[in-house]
């Protein structure tokens, strides 16, 4: 498959998934998860997928701190509702990575193990953008996404369908939209704040 060049460079998301070692996916159950699998699942590569990734790959990390996040075993609150904006794109994002789903996942073995069940919540009475939550100790941390700090992903896809657009406009924009999404990741720390 033929993709940006600059997807490699983003860091992987790296888990540790109990159901998946429980059902011989692999001996330890490590799973590492890269923008590139995301942009499968999404089935493209924008400012809102980029900062899915980005809220995840950063949250669980403070969240886990020198832990592995275990997949399956954080709850997912999201402040908006699913169709408000691009909050559902979030969402499955989020879903992907950590599991967690809202009432259509796996449910769990016979003993009650691994439920991905209810696990992911929209329109949360929460402080932030999102909160990520581990089920083992009860830990919180918030976190808000600030593309328009770095970017406008509005302007650039106007610029490609306005009134104003120009063939040059139309042809260029798949390449300038990628270098808005490169922008995002190339600036991370300024993009995400993480609330504890």
């Amino acid at each position: 498959m033929e993709y940006q060049s600059f997807f490699d460079e983003i860091d992987k998301i790296v888990l540790v998934d109990e159901l998946a070692e429980f059902l011989g996916v692999n001996s330890d159950g490590i799973i590492e998860i890269s923008y590139l699998d995301i942009v499968k699942t999404a089935g493209h590569s924008c400012g809102t997928v980029a900062g899915a990734y980005l809220m995840a790959l950063l949250g669980l990390k403070a969240l886990f701190e020198d832990e592995l996040p275990k997949r399956g075993e954080i709850k997912v609150e999201l402040k908006k509702a699913p169709t408000q904006e691009n909050t559902g794109v979030v969402g499955c994002v989020l879903s992907n990575i950590t599991g967690a789903t809202t009432d259509y996942g796996f449910g769990g073995i016979p003993t009650g193990e691994f439920n991905r069940r209810d696990l992911l919540f929209y329109e949360a009475d929460i402080d932030s953008d999102v909160r990520f939550t581990r089920l083992d100790t009860q830990k919180s941390i918030g976190v808000n996404y600030h593309p328009h700090k770095v970017v406008n992903p509005m302007k650039i896809l106007m610029s490609a369908i306005g009134e104003n657009a120009t063939p040059e406009d139309k042809e260029s924009f798949p390449i300038r939209f990628q270098e808005m999404v490169k922008t995002v990741f190339e600036n991370k720390d300024t993009v995400i704040d993480i609330i504890k």
